[in-house]
């Protein structure tokens, strides 16, 4: 869902007052040379922004303490996996998003906010399936501005 947080975090970004105003953003991508077509693609329509490569994963196991999708936090319901299949699939359509799937596609991303230091002050990762929590990353970013 890599596609779907980067325009939701650029919509909010670039809204007049954003609280992201002040933030500098960027992406990071744990690879290259799979896709790269699709990595332009998603940088040019979804997420304008400058992207670094961390292959190793060190950013991820440093800030968000990346773990990969395990059974653990899937349902095993067929009825709930379908149903929020159905309602994720709608919302990428009503966003006029493509769904390219190419790459691994295991690790997931997220959300984190520095504050004038560079140290972590929040992060959120990535659940599959639901929307980007623009609230609570507009309260947390409020927080840092304030310092507190």
């Amino acid at each position: 869902m890599c596609r779907e947080e980067g325009l939701d975090l650029k919509n909010f970004a670039s809204k007049d007052g954003s609280p992201l105003d002040g933030f500098n953003l960027f992406g990071i991508v744990k690879e290259v040379g799979v896709d790269d077509a699709g990595l332009a693609e998603f940088q040019s329509k979804y997420y304008p922004y400058d992207l670094y490569r961390d292959e190793d994963l060190v950013f991820y196991n440093e800030f968000l303490g990346r773990r990969t999708l395990g059974l653990s936090s899937m349902s095993l319901n067929p009825i709930k996996i379908f149903r929020g299949l159905r309602s994720v699939s709608k919302r990428i359509k009503n966003k006029s998003i493509n769904g390219n799937l190419t790459g691994e596609g295991i690790v997931k991303g997220g959300v984190i906010l520095f504050d004038k230091k560079g140290e972590a002050q929040y992060a959120y990762q990535e659940e599959t399936g639901t929307e980007l929590p623009v609230d609570d990353i507009a309260a947390a970013a409020a927080s840092i501005k304030e310092g507190k």
